[in-house]
């Protein structure tokens, strides 16, 4: 059978990236067409010299091109103010919509904690790059524990790897992702902070998750983390535990008070994670959008698989 085609729209660094992911390593997908609003961009330069069909004049144009009613698989890799638009224009047309913005107008999706509950849903949103990268700890910590009542993650990208997309989403990012720790990751409460580092030399992206367990056993979560470290290099080599699992134990005089929450005995657990690009189109220090990339491609050829029966 041959391999299902997808568009990308937006010709930005993650669609960039993202077209040079289908285009060497997947077995089941193929890029049908990159689509853009700036015709001398790079990435639509990359593409005409690819052989693939391209538009600048956005969806719009896209629907003009002969490969479009082929295209099966449309990511969106835009902003969220404008995702609304393209989603409903793609399931209308039974296309299946991949959202890499933080727009969350489908469930989310994070390939390791809950990505086959979501194979058939018309829209998947790929939460935001924090999220991929931290979500699934929160995860690891809540399978272990009685219940999480909170969860904060700290993501630290270099400033060079957030281009004018990741910085119109700031807002929807911090909210997206909290979100997300919530729904997908298990806690009762959570939230999200981005910082944009200018250091020179690039840092690689840094995420730091504090979440506290109540009734969770420290041998048990350190397991679950290293685990769950594993099954994301599965899709993302450079994701990994920046130093142990660390833990402060909250009881008796010594209780945990959250601000607008209440007080609570319970283990506060620290991750730590540092997270390398595999360098195909960005930067090594850009983990952060190759974490997108990955698990959005991921993502994509799983449904691919389910909903229009590709084959390896």
């Amino acid at each position: 059978m041959s391999k299902i085609k997808t568009a990308i729209i937006g010709s930005g660094n993650i669609g960039t990236d993202l077209m040079m992911k289908i285009g060497e390593m997947s077995d089941v997908l193929e890029v049908g067409c990159v689509i853009g609003i700036d015709e001398h961009s790079e990435s639509l330069a990359m593409a005409r010299e690819r052989g693939y069909a391209t538009s600048h004049t956005g969806i719009e144009g896209a629907q003009e091109l002969d490969v479009w009613k082929d295209v099966k698989v449309v990511f969106d890799a835009t902003s969220a103010y404008v995702h609304q638009k393209h989603s409903d224009i793609c399931t209308a047309q039974g296309k299946q919509m991949v959202d890499l913005t933080p727009a969350a107008i489908g469930p989310f999706c994070v390939p390791v904690v809950n990505m086959d509950e979501h194979l058939d849903a018309p829209n998947v949103n790929m939460v935001t790059c924090g999220g991929q990268a931290t979500i699934p700890m929160v995860y690891a910590v809540t399978r272990v524990s009685n219940s999480v009542p909170y969860a904060e993650i700290v993501a630290s990208v270099s400033s060079r790897s957030a281009g004018p997309g990741t910085r119109a989403n700031i807002d929807e990012f911090t909210r997206t992702t909290a979100k997300g720790t919530e729904d997908v990751g298990g806690a009762q409460k959570g939230k999200a902070i981005i910082i944009l580092n200018p250091a020179e030399p690039p840092m690689l992206m840094r995420d730091t998750v504090y979440a506290l367990s109540v009734g969770g056993d420290e041998d048990a979560i350190r397991k679950s983390v290293a685990d769950m470290c594993a099954d994301v290099q599965a899709y993302v080599p450079g994701y990994r535990l920046k130093q142990e699992v660390q833990f402060e134990r909250f009881s008796g005089n010594n209780k945990l008070h959250i601000p607008g929450l209440g007080t609570y005995e319970g283990t506060k657990v620290t991750i730590f994670l540092e997270v390398e690009g595999a360098g195909h189109y960005l930067p090594k220090y850009a983990g952060n959008l190759d974490i997108m990339t990955s698990a959005g491609l991921g993502t994509a050829e799983a449904i691919a698989r389910k909903k229009f029966g590709a084959v390896t």
